[in-house]
């Protein structure tokens, strides 16, 4: 704190300056004049910035046949109206660019035409007809949309600035910008003044705006939020309930670095949304390298957002789709235009780290700008190295203490397998009650999944692509994640304030172990009284075909408290070929599961029990053959369920799962195990293993002290893995009696690998 404090003093001392160049020449965010020449002078040169110039042109070229259009707002995201504007703030961004690259003055002169439409239009504008969101916007139904606008807009205005007559500049300045910047902040303080993506968006388009228009207070306000404009410093969640951090008073552009992200550079949103802030705050950060460069931006908090960038992508499975927790869209990925921006910005203002060049490459396109042009110039100078994904914990929260997020990869064959478990702080208003949660993936495809958000981003259709009431009810309930749920009550009660005060404590974290790597957390608050502890562990040995995931959830109430029933689903992305256990199906149709808590829209398809100790589900997802095996005992209840109960709009889709009901207990450990095994080819028609290998699972051992448990193969070897479940000391030494033999080990986990013949 006392840094931050200090810091803050040099900046309030830094801009309390004029704007470096409020005397110089346009533009000042990109492409300036001591860039532009080497570019010009290299055009032809550098195929993938040529390549990228090329298509550019292409697009602008064709919305300049199109006419200037720019229409009284009146729709939804989707709708005519917003995807024009939405075309117009793209287009005119890279107009700018290509204008400041070419010189040809008809894309100078598309921006002044469009510019000059909406100066005519936006003092008609009242708020957005629509008015459903809690900020609402002007040529957007929310300012989210309209800070997009401003951000790029911005942008193009900059690159004709000195092209255009000062009258004009007056006149746009006046009836367009300066009442867009004064509307996104002091008249929205709910929208602009809060820690949240939408904010970041807002600071961003307020100070890049202020930087073209040698606007100080307007750099001020980004930089440093309206408090000193009498607003409260109360925050905001995206829902518009109040947020207030704990010691936090500032906000505004630099607060956004110091509370959203962690040492680590994780997003406390999540993946989907950084890929979203990722943009305004590299855009907005290399604009503040060109204007300030005594703020070293890109060297604060030991160069946070180049880390962040390194993070991020780091969030990705082998295809390069981010990891849809908390509200995100499947499929959004690291060939978003977001990312496109990121990756070059990082690569010019970090280290030039030749492994982005191989997701540039990759990405197949850059940004028309000297970073864009840097990348692209290395990368034809065969300077690429592959970017190789790592096991890596994240840690969550300004300070790195509230949670974290594990991934763990094998790192002893080629395999694209990936676990990610979840246990990081909420992720503010868009975050899930899914504690202790986990998602696996075969290269591009999910085993285990996560439900991702209840949302058609962009599709008229469906609520006009806004979140769905369906996104509360289920997508964001602990049932609909891989994750133990009590009583069949959401964690904290599906109660934000409450989930957002909280997170769950990470336990362990093993990447050095020899045949294993594991991630291991603890839920002491999702519910009273009750003590939540997940391992998973990635074990990888010759006997196995593919590396298997060994999952041990422990789950521990007080003696004296009442019996609970306790949940576990596993959501598996594939048919199901068959089982080991006998389930009944109902005769007059699926039975909802619940009333409430995500539970209503769960369909109950099938229920058995299984008289062995082991039961387990082989599936089939069209490429490859999986098993998923539990422990279990006579009275626990497999329960086959299928969303989309009470779900009349087809809103959600119908995923199956596994769930594993053990009723009537204070204390219990699901002990599961995931083997990839098989595959199939549809041409040659033969199948390839489809058939798991294991032949049982046992839990020799649990109390609060210890978890022993044994996974037993069909050749006859086993191994047996050893948990302290209170002591991570690394040369603590562990002792007890399994089978009549005295187990002894050092540090806090052990495997024990038992050969069939012995």
């Amino acid at each position: 704190m006392v840094r931050l404090i200090a810091t803050y003093a040099l900046l309030i001392v830094v801009l309390g300056c004029p704007l470096r160049g409020t005397s110089q020449s346009h533009p000042r965010l990109l492409l300036g004049e001591e860039h532009i020449t080497e570019i010009r002078a290299q055009l032809g040169q550098v195929p993938l910035f040529d390549s990228s110039l090329a298509k550019a042109k292409a697009e602008v070229d064709a919305a300049i046949a199109e006419g200037i259009q720019v229409p009284v707002p009146k729709d939804m995201a989707g709708g005519y109206t917003h995807e024009q504007h939405k075309k117009n703030f793209f287009m005119l961004q890279k107009a700018g660019a290509i204008f400041r690259i070419t010189e040809e003055e008809k894309y100078a002169q598309y921006i002044r035409e469009n510019l000059l439409a909406y100066a005519k239009l936006y003092p008609t504008l009242p708020i957005h007809p629509t008015d459903r969101s809690y900020a609402t916007g002007k040529i957007f139904w929310q300012c989210l949309n309209d800070a997009n606008w401003l951000v790029y807009v911005s942008q193009a205005y900059d690159c004709i600035y000195d092209w255009l007559p000062a009258a004009e500049r007056q006149l746009i300045e006046k009836d367009l910008f300066r009442p867009f910047a004064d509307f996104l902040s002091v008249e929205n303080p709910q929208f602009y003044d809060r820690i949240h993506n939408h904010s970041t968006w807002g600071n961003a388009a307020v100070g890049m705006i202020g930087m073209v228009m040698g606007d100080e207070e307007l750099i001020q306000r980004a930089l440093y939020g309206l408090q000193e404009n009498g607003h409260s410093g109360e925050k905001y969640d995206n829902d518009g309930g109040l947020i207030r951090l704990p010691g936090q008073k500032e906000s505004g552009f630099l607060a956004q670095i110091d509370h959203a992200f962690s040492p680590d550079g994780y997003y406390t949103e999540g993946p989907y949304y950084q890929r979203y802030a990722i943009f305004p705050f590299m855009i907005f950060a290399r604009s503040m390298a060109n204007n300030l460069p005594e703020q070293g931006i890109f060297s604060y908090r030991d160069s946070l957002l180049i880390r962040s960038v390194s993070a991020l992508l780091n969030q990705t499975n082998a295809v390069g789709e981010f990891f849809p927790i908390n509200d995100a869209q499947k499929g959004m990925s690291y060939f978003s235009r977001e990312l496109v921006t990121a990756v070059d910005i990082s690569y010019y203002f970090g280290d030039q780290d030749p492994a982005l060049l191989s997701v540039a490459a990759d990405q197949g396109r850059v940004i028309l700008d000297e970073s864009g042009f840097a990348i692209a110039k290395d990368l034809a100078k065969g300077q690429a190295l592959p970017f190789i994904r790592l096991s890596q914990e994240l840690t969550d929260g300004a300070k790195g203490d509230e949670g974290a997020l594990g991934i763990i990869r094998p790192k002893n064959t080629d395999e694209e397998l990936c676990l990610l478990m979840k246990y990081t702080a909420q992720g503010l208003g868009h975050g899930h009650y899914d504690k202790l949660s986990f998602s696996y993936y075969d290269g591009g495809d999910e085993i285990m999944q996560d439900y991702g958000a209840a949302r058609w981003v962009n599709i008229d259709q469906k609520a006009g692509g806004r979140y769905l009431k369906e996104n509360k009810t289920w997508a964001k309930q602990s049932i609909a994640h891989n994750t133990l749920v009590v009583d069949e009550k959401s964690h904290f009660g599906g109660v934000f304030k409450v989930a957002n005060a909280n997170h769950s404590e990470p336990y362990l974290f093993v990447t050095d172990a020899k045949a294993y790597q594991l991630a291991s957390a603890k839920e002491q608050n999702a519910y009273p009284g009750i003590e939540m502890h997940r391992t998973m562990i990635m074990l990888e040995d010759e006997s196995l075909r593919r590396p298997l995931l060994i999952d041990i959830f422990r789950v521990t109430a007080a003696q004296n408290a009442s019996q609970h029933q306790f949940d576990l689903p596993f959501y598996f992305q594939g048919q199901l070929m068959n089982s080991n256990f006998e389930y009944e199906i109902s005769t007059t149709g699926p039975s909802v599961l619940g009333t409430s808590d995500g539970y209503q829209h769960l369909y109950q398809e099938a229920k058995g029990h299984s008289p062995q100790n082991t039961a387990w589900i082989n599936c089939f997802n069209g490429e490859d053959f999986f098993t998923l095996y539990t422990a279990v005992d006579s009275t626990d209840e497999l329960i086959l369920a299928r969303a989309g109960a009470n779900d009349p709009l087809f809103n959600i889709r119908r995923d199956p799962a596994l769930i594993v009901r053990k009723a009537n207990q204070n204390q219990s450990v699901f002990l599961s195990a995931l083997e990839m095994h098989g595959s199939y080819s549809p041409v040659t028609e033969i199948p390839l293993d489809p058939f798991g290998s294991l032949s049982g699972l046992e839990i020799l051992w649990n109390d609060a002290d210890y978890t022993v448990v044994r996974i037993q193969h069909q050749s006859g070897t086993t191994w047996t893995f050893c948990i302290a479940n209170r002591n991570t000391d690394k040369e603590k030494e562990h002792s007890m009696i399994i089978d009549g033999k005295n187990l002894l080990w050092r540090g806090p986990t052990h495997l024990i690998k038992t050969p069939k013949d012995e």
